[in-house]
Parts: structure tokens; C-alpha cells; sequence
């Protein structure tokens, strides 16, 4: 949702340049542009009779983005103080906090400079709040979301479309001028003696650290699981696309769309969209480009890629929305919920490898953005000017700094919230979120967020119940017991 952090295939916190970026302040107006085609150029656009984007071949292309870096130099300089495994969001902001304090980093990376191919979207004030508001290269002033096809809430709450050169750009500088080394290479190992660990790279590189800390998503292997990792899953699929026109209100993105008229004449899409629902996500530039996401909030097991690119070719013929170009296509699965790695231990995490993304919704990029400084101050704590902390009380430390027990408390209830979802059919969900969204803006600003207490998601709760339908509450009386359990002994646990 927030136009989704993990693809299919293996990432660095996700992503691809396919269209022009601009380093200017934020936008309002459509950010693209695009060579006008010559005529001597014979360019065949695979239009079908109702512009069926599956018919039409992306024209991703991506060009990495350019930056003197400093080159760590495995022969001289082999040991730091922290080596991170990944140049996505997550991986950059931690190195450039923690070397502002003179601590050693090094980020390993197969292609340090490559862009990240994903869309990012995120509510205005969570990246202002963090002072990167001139990373966003598109905002509305408003969303809104689609209940049913007589239901439509509108949230007063600013919504943008991050620019990845541009936040990738003010990482990127932020390191360098803070001292940080880059090593081009894939970690293929890592391995831990008392008080230092060492990666080994595909090209043979040995680098040796007092930590290391993993940020290359959620297909890493180096953090430890000792519980069965029983996730939720988001899927979907997205298009950067040029469209001849489209419905979409150019002041307000659509955060979801969870209506099914547009299956009326697809009997079986519509029965399996009835049990597991999708929503149409979409990000209007103007009246002829617009990002467009069918997806799964979430599912267990995952839903088909397939079926998702079918229920978005049906959704968009019915809403007649023919596609001319696809400039960008993305498809995205990110594990939602499940048990945190094993605390602590001596590989650490940060993003989709300490499961901050949040249980209930899929966001993660400004959480991790928010906590990366968190987890920063501890590493300073620890390896920063005089201080010799190693080995397992570093563990220690770092672990618990990212994840203190009231953070394991609330996302305990946030997983209860996926857990929930993942009961609902389409007519629950509906109804969940029409609740959801009469709360009172402090609680869903605050849900979307994870910024609320225990006490505040208490209180969310009962306001939610408060608020529901007779449907919804019996939904959640008949069908929520068993998560419910599992949260309290999990909270039990956790607090002991």
C-alpha cells in the first residue's frame, strides 16, 4: 500500500529509473517527461479493443543514478566498525546516522548506485516530520477510499508519492560526506567469532566488523527465526501508465477502491474476490498518467500473481481505462505479520529483515526512516568514540534497542489487527473499514503510523467496536476468538 516495498524477485528494499526524475522541491503537477517519438521511428503499441495493459510491454530501464562515492579497498582497509548489507532506504539512512558520529560503515551492496524500482507512497507528515519533505515529487491534499459503490470516505490527511533519485540522492550525500565506504559485491556468507563477524563477497572479498547488520530485505537468509514464520502476504501489481483518459480526481489519490461492480460479467473473479477481495490503489499525475495498483491486502497463502492481473484487467475495462503506454510495471509480495527474528542475536536487522513492516498494512519505508536514528543512537552507544561494548552484550543491546518490549507489545496488536483481516470477506472488510475510517482521525492517523500506545490501540479498539456495524461485530465475536487468544499470550509472553 505503500506502493509496496518487496518485489518477487530478490531487492535492496525494493526498485528501477524508468522515466525522468526531477531534483526540484516537491510537485503538484505531473513530474514526467517524456521525448515526443519521431516519425521515422516505427514505434507499434499492442493496443487491444479495450486497452488490456497486459498487452502492452513495460518500458522499464534502469539507469543507475550518478554519485562519487568512496570505494572501500578490501587490501588495505578490511575491518570497520559496522558493515550493512544493503543500499535501499533502510540500509543508507542507518549508515548515515551512525556515521555522523564518526563509527566506521561500510555498505555492501551488488550495485550500490542502482535505483530502487518500486513505487513508494507515504502520508505527507510522517516524512516532514523527518524533514525530507522536498522528497516527495507529488502530492495530494487529500485521499479517498471507495467503501462500496455507495460509500466514499475522504481523508483530510496529504498524501505524496516519493521521489526515489531524490531521497536516494539525500541519503547517498549524507554518507559521503560522513565518511562511509561502499564495497560492490554480493555477501554470499557471514560468520561470527567472539568479539568481531566478517561477510564474504562473490568476488572473494573478506570484510571484517564489530557489527554487521543486514538491510537487503525480506529474502535475506543472515537473520535467525526460531519460530515458524507464518506470514500474512500482500500482492500486487502496479503500472506507471498512459492512459487516453481516466475517472480519477486529480486532488485526491485513491488509497483504496474495494468495489466489485466491474466483475459483474466475470462470475468466477467475482466469487474468489467475494472470500479473498483485492482494491484498486491509484496515484492521478494528470488527466492522461496515473499510477495504478490492484491489490491484496493481505492473504494466507499468498494469492496468485494471476489473479491479480486479471481482477486489474477487468477493473479497468469496466471503468473504461484504456492504456496507451505502461512506462513502469511492478509486481510486489511483502510478508506481513509473523514472529520477529530471534532477539537478540548476532547478525542485526533493520526493515524487512527486523519485521518492521507494519503487520496490518503492508507500510514500512517512513517507519524504518523513523526508527533507523533510533537504532542508530545505540550502535553509537556502543561503538562510538571511547566505548568498547562487543559480542553478545552488543547483541544485546542493538537488538532491544530497535525492538524495547512496549514496541513488541504494539506490534503484537497490530499483527492481531492482519490476523483479523485475514478472517474478513469482501462484504466484512468493507464494513471494517467503513468503521475504521469514522475514527476519530487521531486513532487511524495513528494505526496507519504505528505510533499509538497499548493503551491508545485499547482504546481503538473499543471505539472500532463502538463504531461498528451489527455485521462487523458479530464478524469479530464469531471469527476473531482464536487471534485474539494467540495476541494475549503472545502479550503475556513479550511481557514477562
Amino acid at each position: 500500500m505503500e506502493a509496496l516495498t518487496t518485489p518477487l524477485t530478490p531487492l535492496s528494499l525494493t526498485h528501477k529509473p524508468y522515466y525522468y526524475y526531477s531534483s526540484s522541491p516537491p510537485l503538484t503537477t505531473c513530474p514526467f517527461i517524456f521525448q515526443k517519438t519521431h516519425k521515422h521511428i516505427n514505434h507499434k503499441l499492442h493496443v487491444s479493443k479495450y486497452g488490456n495493459f497486459l498487452d502492452l510491454i513495460p518500458e522499464n530501464k534502469s539507469t543507475p543514478i550518478k554519485f562519487d562515492i568512496d570505494w572501500l579497498d578490501p587490501k588495505h582497509k578490511a575491518r570497520v566498525d559496522v558493515i550493512i548489507i544493503g543500499t535501499g532506504p533502510a540500509g543508507l539512512c542507518l549508515a548515515e546516522r551512525v556515521s555522523r558520529y564518526g563509527v566506521q560503515v561500510c555498505c555492501v551492496d551488488p550495485d550500490p548506485l542502482s535505483m530502487w524500482p518500486n513505487n513508494y507512497g507515504a502520508w505527507v507528515d510522517e516524512l516532514s516530520s523527518l524533514g525530507l519533505e522536498s522528497c516527495f515529487d507529488k502530492t495530494w491534499p487529500m485521499a479517498c477510499v471507495h467503501v462500496n459503490d455507495d460509500k466514499t470516505k475522504f481523508l483530510d490527511r496529504a498524501y505524496g508519492r516519493i521521489n526515489r533519485k531524490v531521497l536516494k540522492m539525500e541519503l547517498i550525500s549524507g554518507c559521503v560526506r560522513n565518511g562511509v565506504k561502499f564495497h560492490k559485491g554480493k555477501v554470499w556468507k557471514v560468520n561470527h567469532q567472539e568479539f568481531e563477524s566478517f561477510v564474504v563477497c562473490d568476488d572473494g572479498s573478506e570484510l571484517k566488523a564489530s557489527l554487521i547488520v543486514d538491510a537487503s530485505g525480506f529474502a535475506s537468509s543472515f537473520v535467525e527465526y526460531d519460530k515458524p514464520r507464518n506470514h500474512g502476504y500482500q500482492i500486487a501489481h502496479g503500472i506507471l501508465a498512459e492512459v487516453e483518459e481516466h475517472p480519477f480526481d486529480l486532488d485526491k489519490m485513491l488509497l483504496m477502491d474495494w468495489r466489485d461492480s466491474h466483475l459483474g460479467n466475470e462470475p468466477d473473479l467475482r466469487a474468489r474476490n467475494l472470500k479473498i477481495p483485492t482494491f484498486l490503489y491509484a496515484m492521478p499525475f494528470d488527466s492522461n498518467m496515473v499510477f495504478l495498483e490492484e491489490t491484496s491486502l493481505v492473504s494466507r497463502p499468498v494469492l496468485s500473481y494471476k489473479e491479480i492481473k486479471s481482477r486489474m484487467a477487468a477493473r479497468l475495462r469496466h471503468m473504461g481505462i484504456k492504456v496507451t503506454r505502461v512506462i513502469e510495471s511492478e509486481k510486489c509480495l511483502i510478508p506481513m505479520g509473523g514472529p520477529l527474528p530471534v532477539i537478540p542475536q548476532p547478525v542485526m536487522g533493520i526493515g524487512g529483515t527486523a519485521g518492521l513492516a507494519h503487520p496490518s498494512t503492508g507500510y514500512m519505508v517512513a517507519r524504518t526512516l523513523v526508527l533507523a536514528p533510533v537504532l542508530a543512537q545505540v550502535i553509537v552507544e556502543c561503538l562510538g568514540s571511547n566505548r568498547m561494548v562487543r559480542g553478545q552484550p552488543l547483541y544485546h543491546r542493538v537488538w532491544n534497542g530497535l525492538w524495547p518490549v512496549e514496541r513488541r507489545l504494539t506490534r503484537e496488536y497490530y499483527t492481531f489487527g492482519m490476523e483479523t483481516l485475514l478472517k474478513l470477506d469482501l462484504k466484512g472488510t468493507r464494513s471494517f473499514f467503513d468503521a475504521f475510517f469514522d475514527l476519530n482521525p487521531e486513532y487511524w492517523h495513528g494505526f496507519l503510523s504505528s505510533r499509538l500506545s497499548l493503551m491508545e490501540l485499547a482504546m481503538l479498539s473499543m471505539r472500532l467496536f463502538g463504531h461498528a456495524s451489527n455485521a462487523t461485530r458479530y464478524d469479530i465475536v464469531t471469527k476473531c476468538p482464536v487471534p485474539l487468544v494467540k495476541m494475549i499470550g503472545n502479550l503475556v509472553v513479550e511481557s514477562i
